[in-house]
C-alpha cells in the first residue's frame, strides 16, 4: 500500500519548521524537511511579524517534500495565539502584522473595562486577562487606527492567515479563536453581545470551524508553484492545542506542560471552568480538539532563557546552559516568571538583575547564576501552578506531562520532579508538529480515535521519567 504523507507547517514564535509524518510499522514516524527563522521586527514604531517572507518559507518547504520524493496528501498550520490580520475588501491586509508583544495594548485593559468588568468576560469567555488577547489589541486599533475597522472585511487569526494565502478560503479555527478572548465558553462560537458592547464590527468575524475540517485544494497558483495539488486540513492551529492532543496518555491522573517559548501548564476537561476563583488565580479556558477544554496557565517559559542565550550572541547551546546552571545550582535568587516585566524587556539579563536588586537578593554575576535562576524560577512557578490546579480541580495527580522542545532540558526536569514531588514524564519533544499531523491522521481515517492516536504515539516516540528522588528511568 502506498505511504501516505501529512505535512505539519509548525510555527513558533522564534522559528518555524515544515515536518511531514506518515505510518510505517505500525508507528508514526516523523521527519523535519525545512526550518527557518521567526521573530518580531520593528516597523513604523511597532513590533510585527514578517508574514510574507514566512509564507514564502512555507512554500519552500513544501517543494522539499517534492524534492526527497515525499509529496504530502494534507497539509495543515498551527502557530501561537491572539495575533491576527484585518483584510479590506480586496483581501489586502489593513496596517501592518503588529505581534503580541508590541506596547501598543498598553491601558487597552482599562478601556475594555469600562464597557464590560473583568469578572463578566472572564463569566462568559473562561479566558485568562493577558494583556495582549486580541480583545484588547483590537481595542488598540480602535482606538489608534479606527479608520483600519471601518475599512475591515476580515479577520483571520496568524494560522487562519496562511490557510488563507493557501487556499482562498476564509476561516477562524476554534481552537486559536478562543485565544482571543470573544469565544463564548457555552456556545463554542463568537459572543455576539459582548462583540456589540464593545463595538467590533461583526462582520469581520468568521465561521468558526473545528480541527480536521477541511479547506479542499491548494490555490492553482500554489499547486503550480510547489509541484503538485494537496489538501488543506485545519488541525489544532493554535500550537498548545496541537501539543496537548498530542500528549501520550489517556487518562486522567495527569497534568501536561506544553514547554517551548511559553510554558502551558494544565489538564484536559469536558465543560470550562468560569468562576471567580478560577478567574482570581488566572487560569484560562482555552479550545481543544473535539469541544475538550485546556484548562491552564500561562507561564513565562523558555522565553527567558531564549532571550538572555540571544543576548550573548547564542554563544552557548541549550544543553551548555543547564550545564552552567546546574554549577551554579545553590544560587538563591528567585524572580516572579509570570511578572509584566519579563514579557518584552530591552534587556532580559538586566531585568533579571533588576529585579533581583529590587526584591533585596543576591544579583546573578555570571551566566551560570543568571541560568540557575530562571530554571529554578520556573520550576518554582511549575509547583505553584500544580497546587493551584490541584485546588481548584478538587483532585490530586501523580504525575506531569511535559511535551515540545522544553521537555529535553534535563536540568529543568530533574528540577521540575523535586519541586512538585511528582512524576515528570517528558517527550515527545516534537509534540506540537505530532500534534498537528495527528489531527490530520484522525481526518483520513489513519486512526479511529484519539485514545488510539494517543497509545501509537507512546509506543511511537517513548518517554523519559524522572523521579522525584532524583533518580530517572526510559
Amino acid at each position: 500500500m502506498e505511504t501516505k504523507y501529512y505535512a505539519a507547517v509548525d510555527m513558533g514564535a522564534s522559528s518555524g519548521r515544515v515536518m511531514l509524518g506518515w505510518m510505517e510499522n505500525g508507528k508514526m514516524q516523523l521527519q523535519e524537511v525545512h526550518r527557518f527563522q521567526n521573530g518580531m521586527v520593528k516597523k513604523d514604531g511597532e513590533l510585527c511579524w514578517e508574514h510574507d517572507r514566512i509564507f514564502r518559507e512555507v512554500i519552500t518547504g513544501l517543494k522539499k517534500c517534492r524534492e526527497i520524493g515525499k509529496i504530502p496528501c494534507s497539509v495543515g498550520v498551527d502557530t501561537w495565539g491572539v495575533d491576527f490580520v484585518l483584510l479590506d475588501k480586496e483581501d489586502k491586509p489593513i496596517g501592518n502584522y503588529v505581534g503580541y508583544r508590541d506596547h501598543r495594548t498598553e491601558g487597552m485593559d482599562e478601556e475594555v473595562y469600562k464597557i464590560i468588568s473583568l469578572d463578566e468576560l472572564y463569566s462568559r469567555t473562561g479566558i485568562q486577562k493577558a494583556i495582549f488577547n486580541t480583545v484588547y489589541q483590537l481595542m488598540a486599533v480602535k482606538k489608534t487606527h479606527p479608520d483600519y475597522l471601518e475599512k475591515a472585511e476580515t479577520l483571520l487569526y496568524t494560522p487562519d492567515y496562511f490557510h488563507f494565502l493557501l487556499t482562498g478560503q476564509k476561516v477562524n479555527e476554534y481552537t486559536e479563536a478562543t485565544t482571543g478572548q470573544l469565544i463564548s465558553a457555552k456556545t463554542n462560537d463568537y459572543d455576539w453581545e459582548l462583540i456589540d458592547r464593545l463595538g467590533y464590527p461583526r462582520k469581520i468575524f468568521q465561521k468558526v470551524v473545528m480541527p480536521g475540517t477541511s479547506l479542499g485544494s491548494v490555490r492553482p497558483e500554489v499547486a503550480e508553484e510547489i509541484g503538485y495539488d494537496l489538501e488543506v486540513v485545519v488541525p489544532c492551529t493554535h500550537d498548545t492545542g496541537s501539543a496537548v492532543l498530542a500528549v501520550p496518555a489517556n487518562d486522567d491522573d495527569f497534568i501536561y506542560i506544553s514547554s517551548g517559548t511559553w510554558s502551558l501548564m494544565g489538564v484536559e476537561r469536558k465543560q470550562a471552568d468560569t468562576s471567580r476563583k478560577s478567574c482570581e488565580m488566572n487560569f484560562t479556558n482555552e479550545g481543544g480538539y473535539d469541544h475538550r477544554f485546556r484548562y491552564l496557565k500561562n507561564i513565562m517559559g523558555l522565553w527567558m532563557i531564549q532571550s538572555v542565550r540571544h543576548e550573548v550572541n547564542d554563544q552557548y547551546s541549550f544543553s551548555e546552559i543547564c550545564d552552567m546552571a546546574e554549577e551554579e545550582k545553590d544560587f538563591p535568587s528567585r524572580v516572579d516568571c509570570n511578572d509584566d516585566c519579563f514579557l518584552s524587556p530591552d534587556n532580559m539579563t538586566e531585568e533579571v538583575k533588576d529585579y533581583c536588586r529590587r526584591t533585596g537578593q543576591r544579583v546573578p554575576e555570571n551566566f551560570g547564576q543568571l541560568a540557575t535562576v530562571i530554571y529554578t524560577s520556573l520550576a518554582d512557578c511549575y509547583a505553584k501552578t500544580a497546587g493551584e490546579l490541584e485546588e481548584l480541580t478538587g483532585r490530586t495527580y501523580s504525575r506531569i506531562h511535559i511535551v515540545g522542545g522544553g521537555s529535553n532540558a534535563d536540568y529543568l526536569n530533574r528540577l521540575t520532579a523535586r519541586a512538585t514531588k511528582k512524576e515528570i514524564h517528558a517527550g515527545p519533544g516534537e509534540g506540537t508538529a505530532i500534534g498537528n499531523i495527528t489531527a490530520q491522521m484522525l481526518k483520513s481515517g489513519e486512526f479511529k480515535s484519539v485514545e488510539e492516536a494517543r497509545d501509537n504515539i507512546h509506543a511511537s516516540f517513548g518517554i523519559k521519567v524522572y523521579n522525584p528522588d532524583g533518580s530517572v528511568r526510559q
